[in-house]
């Protein structure tokens, strides 16, 4: 039993990924000749092996053939996206079991060509090389644009939240690929989020629902704006995952003005 335990464990393992995760800009870059900027697109991040589609967990993500067939046979990393504010949408394309013709929405957008040589544009050049002669219409390059100053970047990020858009990613384009958290990759967002556990549910006096007790890094607090007409008469249910936002952190560790972003389905 132990030997089918290890077994199931060393595969869990190979199918594990070391990703790029960013840290929050925090305005303590001086010089920005280094850097580049773009739109952090709110969609499912989506991780190309050469074969097979996965999640940022690990788990393979169910794209039709027709999808996949133009992908290229080295690695990629990016977002699958329809249009800004569309996450729901979204996520019930991708993440669903059955495939559906609804996938013809789906874009495919790379911001990182990983394990291969040279800066972030010489690593992306080699997609763009291969869009040439690729017949994808699915498959894009996140544009990325040279940083002037502080107030350019105020400028784009105030540009695409006006848009409706999430916030911008910050890259240090000289660097060698890498994974993990670096200090060379940074998310600006005009406000944080996570996630946090429902374990209760609160209801006003006349039994409707009110709000969403969670629990966040061993702190519980009540989530309730941020929620739809529709949400309301069907809210998360105890034990699932909801995103919610917020714009900074009490003396006491509760995030402020905490609002329902949406419920996280597993990736």
């Amino acid at each position: 039993m132990n030997y089918i335990l290890f077994i199931l464990l060393l595969l869990t393992n190979l199918f594990s990924l070391d990703l790029q995760k960013a840290k929050t800009y925090d305005e303590n870059i001086e010089n920005f000749s280094n850097w580049v900027m773009s739109e952090k697109l709110d969609g499912i991040r989506a991780y190309w092996n050469g074969k097979n589609l996965y999640s940022k967990n690990g788990n393979i993500i169910n794209a039709p053939i027709w999808f996949l067939k133009d992908l290229p046979n080295f690695e990629l990393d990016g977002e699958l996206w329809t249009k800004r504010d569309d996450f729901e949408n979204i996520q019930s394309i991708v993440l669903d079991k059955n495939t559906s013709k609804q996938w013809e929405k789906i874009s495919y957008n790379i911001f990182e060509v990983p394990n291969q040589k040279g800066n972030l544009f010489e690593r992306l050049n080699i997609l763009n090389e291969y869009l040439k002669i690729s017949s994808s219409k699915h498959l894009k390059i996140i544009k990325q644009i040279h940083i002037k100053n502080k107030k350019h970047l105020d400028s784009y990020l105030n540009e695409i939240i006006d848009k409706k858009g999430e916030g911008l990613i910050l890259k240090n384009y000289t660097q060698n690929y890498f994974t993990g958290r670096s200090e060379n990759y940074l998310k600006v967002k005009k406000f944080y989020d996570d996630e946090a556990k429902v374990i209760g549910i609160n209801l006003n006096t006349k039994g409707k629902f009110k709000s969403l007790k969670v629990i966040y890094k061993n702190k519980t607090f009540n989530i309730g704006g941020g929620f739809s007409k529709k949400e309301k008469l069907n809210p998360p249910k105890i034990g699932d995952i909801v995103t919610f936002k917020y714009y900074s952190f009490t003396k006491n560790g509760i995030p402020k003005f905490a609002s329902f972003l949406r419920i996280r389905k597993k990736e």
